[in-house]
């Protein structure tokens, strides 16, 4: 296994007028389960197509540990190692499958090109098969199977050659929630026991929050955030991470600090906050300014005698909780009520978690309380 290594990657594809990604820099450490993250054309499946080879960067430089796989340098080719001599294994959304071929003929295929011995083949195959339990479909072909078991199968090719470096683009795509869900787990516990290297291209929040080990949220071909997953939903550095992370997602208001009664304070219009303590010092710039203020919905509670004041417009019941859409001024804030019972009341108070307030600058939506 290796780690990747990514240093002033740039991929354009009008000669430098625009770029797909710009100057990207990222490490992957071996072993590491790293989580691709981002809407559609941010640029997340160019990076890892370039990680493969099968996309030539304009400039930078791709590592597998120590060895140099891609330097290219104003559109020039100093190095570039073609994506069938890295050890690399990909699982794309399609499966891909020989369809005249049985399971164990589709695993096997990779090596009996590599002309591995028949006996390696069928040890390789056999474990693979067990550890994703489809050893009872090696017989099977592809019609035969479900869309489950087929991504299986699929995993199992790429798996059984004992790649470096493991790439899955959108691997779930097709498949129903429960299945993904299963699948989900199946393919992190896998990784885990055998420790690959892998880069994961998701749009899903959900795949990123539940398998990463590392994530990489990217925005318009730049890293807007990296780190694990509770480090980017607990301490997101701009409104965008903030926003992209988090189901429902963050309620943002726009808030003055001002003076309260010797302290500072953020002043809503419909509702007032005072500053926590840990808080104030990085505030005090913006005394008499705005700031966006963010309180996901799990940070707010129902109380008798709350700071927020509004009025219940709709419930949804989640079956563990509750969304509350409590009207407050002119906003609509959603709260996560994880209680037994829905709240009853039509006018309802409600107080965040003075500890897990966002604070953004409003203009460069960076976050100010780090």
């Amino acid at each position: 296994m290796a780690a990747i290594t990514i240093k002033d990657m740039s991929v354009s594809y009008n000669k430098g007028k625009s770029y797909v990604l710009d100057k990207l820099n990222l490490t992957v450490k071996d072993g590491e389960f790293c989580v691709f993250l981002g809407p559609s054309g941010c640029g997340k499946s160019t990076a890892m197509h370039c990680v493969a080879g099968l996309l030539e960067p304009v400039d930078g430089m791709i590592h597998f540990g120590d060895e140099l796989m891609t330097e290219m340098e104003n559109g020039k080719k100093k190095t570039f190692v073609p994506p069938q001599e890295r050890n690399i294994a990909m699982v794309f959304q399609e499966y891909a499958l020989y369809p005249n071929m049985t399971v164990r003929k589709n695993m096997s295929f990779a090596l009996e090109t590599k002309k591995t011995p028949k006996e390696e083949i069928n040890k390789r195959v056999n474990a693979m098969a067990q550890m994703l339990s489809i050893d009872h479909l090696l017989d099977r072909r592809p019609a035969e199977l479900s869309g489950g078991q087929r991504q299986r199968v699929a995993l199992g090719r790429a798996l059984v050659r004992d790649p470096q470096v493991f790439l899955l683009d959108e691997p779930l795509g097709n498949l129903d929630a429960k299945l993904r869900e299963q699948v989900r787990y199946e393919l992190k516990k896998i990784q885990t026991q055998l420790g690959i290297t892998t880069i994961y291209v998701t749009h899903d929040q959900t795949e990123a929050m539940t398998m990463a080990d590392h994530i990489v949220l990217m925005k318009d071909g730049h890293i807007m955030q990296e780190g694990t997953p509770n480090d980017l939903y607990d301490h997101p550095s701009c409104e965008f991470v903030a926003g992209f992370l988090g189901t429902p997602q963050i309620n943002l208001f726009t808030a003055k600090v001002v003076e309260d009664g010797g302290k500072l304070a953020l002043d809503a219009g419909s509702f007032t906050l005072p500053v926590p303590e840990d808080m104030v010092e990085c505030l005090i710039p913006y005394a008499g300014k705005q700031v966006h203020l963010g309180i996901r919905p799990s940070d707010l509670s129902v109380t008798e005698s709350g700071s927020i004041a509004g009025q219940v417009e709709s419930i949804e019941p989640l079956g563990d909780a509750y969304l509350v859409y409590v009207r407050v001024g002119e906003q609509v804030v959603v709260v996560k009520h994880a209680e037994e019972q829905a709240p009853t009341e039509k006018d309802l108070q409600l107080v965040p978690n003075p500890a897990k307030l966002h604070l953004f600058d409003p203009e460069t939506e960076k976050r100010i309380n780090i």
